[in-house]
């Protein structure tokens, strides 16, 4: 009897176990704040909430595709948390981070979408009296510097410029009128402030040539990178970065996260099963 009951508790574990390997060999992760990844959560199809150390993910399909999709904190520590808790526990194929972010680009308007060819942490380095000097982030197990400017994988990359093709984005009613959102390649820079400072904006582009700012995606990155997963960044736009940055996110936040799930959805279904 006894060894019966160990016979059937080898298979239990083999029926729990099975089901998360075979998901993790083609799972495609998405990150993103809770309430900008939501339109991403709602496109799943037969979802169902795993639990990581506290942490909510809900993993389903999407486009045919097998997806986890993890809600981050705002911020790079949480979004580097989560980012690592989906690597270790999915062991996705790759990564992509949805989201909405201020404008650096003077020509960008709420619900244009950016994709991150590049990414860089705005907030990392000296500070002097003379203004902060950039470097990279110290790559913790071999003491090298990485570089400031990170660019995205060329795979994710050629992905995402099919995925924009022929990708027509709703009308976004702003005080100018109805806007035709557009799909833009650019800079991506990221720090642990929501700024809303016209003067630093500048600066920040002068010095890195940004095109839009948030609070997670280079972390992301940079988490990825260390784990050797593929990493790309969707933001889509909400404000310009000022003085009106808040009023502006809470206005626009809504069309922006629709906006950038759209581009990451048509990505997810351009993915084959395989590492990118």
């Amino acid at each position: 009897m006894n060894l019966r009951l160990r016979a059937l508790a080898v298979v239990l574990a083999v029926l729990v176990v099975v089901p998360t390997t075979a998901l993790a060999q083609s799972v495609i992760g998405v990150l993103g704040i809770a309430a900008e990844i939501a339109p991403i959560e709602r496109r799943l199809q037969d979802s169902r909430e795993v639990v990581v150390r506290g942490y909510v993910f809900r993993a389903g399909t999407l486009n045919g595709r097998q997806v986890v999709v993890g809600r981050s904190g705002a911020g790079k520590v949480n979004a580097s948390i989560v980012a690592t808790l989906i690597i270790n526990h999915f062991n996705p194929t790759a990564v992509l981070f949805s989201g909405t972010a201020g404008a650096v680009d003077p020509d960008l308007r709420p619900g244009d979408v950016v994709i991150g060819s590049t990414v860089t942490q705005h907030d990392v380095g000296l500070q002097t009296p003379n203004g902060i000097r950039r470097r990279g982030t110290r790559n913790a197990v071999t003491g090298q510097l990485d570089p400031l400017l990170v660019p995205a994988p060329e795979a994710l990359m050629a992905l995402a410029r099919q995925s924009a093709q022929g990708l027509t984005l709703p009308p976004v009613k702003t005080p100018d009128g109805d806007h035709v959102p557009r799909i833009v390649e650019g800079v991506i820079v990221t720090g642990d402030v929501f700024l809303s400072d016209a003067v630093r904006r500048e600066e920040i582009r002068s010095a890195l040539g940004a095109t839009a700012i948030e609070m997670e995606g280079a972390a992301v990155v940079q988490a990825c990178r260390q784990f050797k997963v593929s990493c790309l960044v969707v933001r889509s736009i909400t404000d310009r970065a000022d003085t009106q940055a808040s009023s502006n996110y809470d206005q626009f936040i809504a069309a922006a996260s629709e906006n950038a799930a759209a581009l990451v959805a048509a990505i997810i279904t351009r993915l084959a099963a395989g590492a990118p």
